[in-house]
């Protein structure tokens, strides 16, 4: 008989790992798997995915802002446990300007207060608990959860507090739960908000992290699976003929084309001033003979349309080809992808000679493609240092899984533009280095880590 596998998207977040990818039809291949979606995206219309829903999940008033104090409270003990400030630069300011803003933050200052001490995390998290439990969300989830009868409830993303009421129901309900540490940059955040029976990690390097902020976890509940949101890079038929997609984007077949990938306005609130800076250096280049252009890949979540003129100032050099997301809300969370865009992103990294960006995971997605990635590391002259400074970026706790510094090309001042293309050009780079960074951060082979999380939720059913 067939075991029940509840896979539970509380957000966006999952889709592209887990509704998008092969795992539903791999995992049903020996498994009843129904998704408890959360989110906006039709699945069981656009994909033949057989879903449920929970309407209208509220967590308690308090319980968000008892988890700010929790984040907040973790933060400042790593910072005080590792000696690393780069701990404190994942707490944001909060807001005070309007009367319920600075009620909010008395409350959240509370428990800061009373609570920042080595055992009041977990006190806190007794708390919250408490409140979740006295909702209507976690009613709904224990009346759903008692009707579809799942020998596993697995949800695809570890911090989403509206997560925390159906994962209570299933622990009251005796149901194993699992969850999935979905980015790299996670752990050190402490975004830990769902505690399940199992967590399914990236990589032996993750997996001591979660050992490393949370020892209370034991060996024997972290399962080290890969990450399925890499999976598509490897999928041959997602690659299109170079004049297909050339054709389709209304690209030069002439040119060779510098990817620029966007980040967000909190992570780079200057992006348009380095995406200017690298088109100044191409036209230099362009002027020596080069046929350069630079393709923009804009971050999905940014709408404020601050590039807007520096694609018009150069438009013969830069060409947008915006990623396939849709917005199924009013908040940049309710943003989510759509699965054309695994074959535009595949396409559009092969198809670069160079990736380059703040920070971003993008290195790694580019280097199954054998596309090297260089960082901005210098602030442009725009730049307002006392609101902002590229320095904080790198000396978060995430960048230390570099093997060496040369697991990226660094852009360290606006004139190394110039000589990284170049050196790209005659095929100097550092693929090998980034190779052993992909390698350490998620489970080799990474086109497995589908088949590896089914296979270690079969072991935990049986």
């Amino acid at each position: 008989m067939k075991k029940k596998i509840l896979i539970f998207l509380p957000d966006g977040v999952g889709l592209r790992n887990f509704a998008f990818t092969d795992f539903y039809k791999k995992m049903s291949v020996e498994n009843d798997v129904v998704f408890l979606n959360n989110t906006g995206f039709p699945l069981e219309e656009k994909l033949g995915i057989k879903e449920v829903k929970l309407n209208n999940l509220k967590t308690h008033f308090l319980t968000d802002l008892i988890k700010s104090a929790k984040n907040n409270i973790e933060l400042k003990q790593n910072f005080k446990k590792y000696n690393n400030k780069a701990y404190l630069s994942y707490i944001f300011p909060r807001k005070s300007k309007t009367f319920k803003q600075f009620v909010k933050n008395i409350i959240i200052n509370f428990y800061i207060i009373f609570y920042n001490y080595k055992k009041g995390v977990k006190k806190i998290n007794n708390k919250i608990n408490k409140l979740e439990r006295s909702t209507e969300t976690y009613k709904k989830s224990l009346l759903l959860l008692k009707n579809e009868k799942p020998d596993l409830v697995f949800c695809t993303n570890q911090r989403p507090i509206l997560a925390l009421s159906t994962i209570l129901a299933a622990k009251d309900l005796k149901i194993p739960t699992a969850t999935f540490i979905f980015s790299w940059d996670n752990l050190p955040k402490a975004t830990l908000v769902v505690e399940t029976d199992y967590y399914f990690v990236w990589s032996n390097f993750m997996k001591e992290e979660l050992q490393k902020y949370y020892p209370s976890i034991k060996e024997n509940q972290i399962k080290i699976t890969g990450t399925p949101q890499f999976e598509p890079h490897f999928n041959k038929d997602l690659l299109k003929l170079k004049e297909d997609f050339f054709n389709e984007y209304k690209l030069d077949l002439n040119k060779k084309y510098i990817c620029f990938s966007g980040d967000d306005v909190t992570t780079s609130p200057y992006d348009e001033y380095y995406l200017q800076d690298l088109a100044e250096i191409v036209q230099i280049l362009n002027k020596e003979g080069y046929n350069l252009g630079i393709i923009y890949r804009k971050c999905p979540v940014d709408f404020t349309g601050r590039e807007d003129e520096i694609l018009k100032k150069y438009n013969d050099i830069i060409f947008p080809i915006n990623p396939k997301w849709e917005n199924l809300g009013s908040s940049w969370n309710k943003v989510m992808p759509l699965k054309e865009d695994f074959n535009l992103l595949a396409n559009t990294l092969k198809n670069s000679i160079l990736v380059i960006n703040i920070g971003s995971s993008m290195v790694f997605d580019a280097v199954i493609h054998n596309v090297p990635c260089a960082y901005i590391n210098y602030n442009n002259n725009s730049v307002n240092t006392k609101l902002w400074d590229i320095n904080k970026i790198y000396k978060f706790i995430h960048f230390k899984s570099m093997p060496s510094k040369k697991a990226v090309l660094w852009v360290d001042k606006k004139s190394d533009f110039e000589k990284i293309i170049r050196n790209v050009l005659k095929n100097d780079s550092t693929i090998l280095e980034t190779q052993k960074w992909f390698n350490k951060i998620t489970f080799f082979p990474q086109e497995k880590a589908s088949e590896n999380i089914i296979n270690e939720i079969n072991k935990i059913l049986s």
